[in-house]
């Protein structure tokens, strides 16, 4: 915990989290490696030849955060899902910066037992509420789903 000296003595806050840290190292060209310390990194071409660019990279991130989230509640309804994948399409602005103007993430979820209005109400928490990426977004970006469901 931590104290916040206040002119009536210290309050009590929260526990401090130790910041997110990673490492991102140019590799030549416009290639790079982002790593959290210790671990495996990932390889990010700002050309888009040998993988994902810095702007699939964010998507990917979008999609995986939200991706976290739905398949824990799905598993904590005793309906888990057999396979997730999320297809994450996204439209820039044509002026600089080139940023995200619109999202649509389409999850296609297989696995015994899921109804639809639990894996719609899933979505909907993880992206609009647990989603702490969706959340560090500029709020102007519109962010959109649909869900395409099979037993």
């Amino acid at each position: 915990m931590t104290d916040i000296e206040m002119k009536d003595g210290p309050v009590q806050t929260a526990p401090m989290r130790a910041p997110q840290v990673v490492v991102t190292t140019w590799k030549g060209d416009q290639d790079f490696e982002a790593a959290k310390p210790g671990v495996p990194g990932i390889h990010i071409d700002s050309h888009g030849n040998k993988g994902p660019g810095p702007m699939e990279t964010l998507l990917g991130a979008l999609a995986a955060c939200a991706m976290t989230d739905v398949v824990e509640i799905l598993a904590k309804r005793r309906t888990p899902a057999a396979s997730l994948v999320v297809e994450t399409i996204a439209t820039r602005v044509e002026t600089t910066p080139r940023r995200l103007e619109h999202v649509v993430m389409i999850f296609r979820i297989a696995g015994a037992g899921i109804e639809r209005v639990h894996a719609e109400r899933a979505i909907e928490l993880a992206v609009n509420k647990y989603c702490s990426v969706r959340s560090s977004l500029d709020s102007l970006i519109k962010v959109e789903w649909k869900l395409e469901l099979t037993p």
